[in-house]
């Protein structure tokens, strides 16, 4: 057998075990749906949510970042509950 056949032959093989390996979680129906932009939308002004864009420096967006993976809860609660404690006091 030539070089070149043992190649195709390698490449055949592993065209097969690809094909029969299947979807991976994250990209199939287990991956759950995201919801399009206008349903996150409705869903957020549901809850009463408005979008509120400002500019931070960087350093304090950090340790916004820091304080809600300590957390472990969303940036949005983080400086949500940041900027009531703040107002309240």
């Amino acid at each position: 057998m030539k070089k070149s056949d043992l190649d195709k032959n390698e490449g055949l093989k592993i065209n097969g075990q690809l094909k029969q390996a299947g979807t991976p979680d994250r990209f199939g129906s287990a991956s759950g749906a995201a919801l399009s932009r206008r349903d996150q939308r409705k869903q957020d002004q549901a809850q009463g949510l408005v979008a509120f864009a400002v500019k931070l420096d960087g350093e304090l967006v950090k340790q916004v970042q820091a304080r809600a993976a300590s957390r472990q809860v969303g940036i949005n609660e983080t400086v949500a509950e940041l900027l009531a404690k703040g107002l309240a006091a």
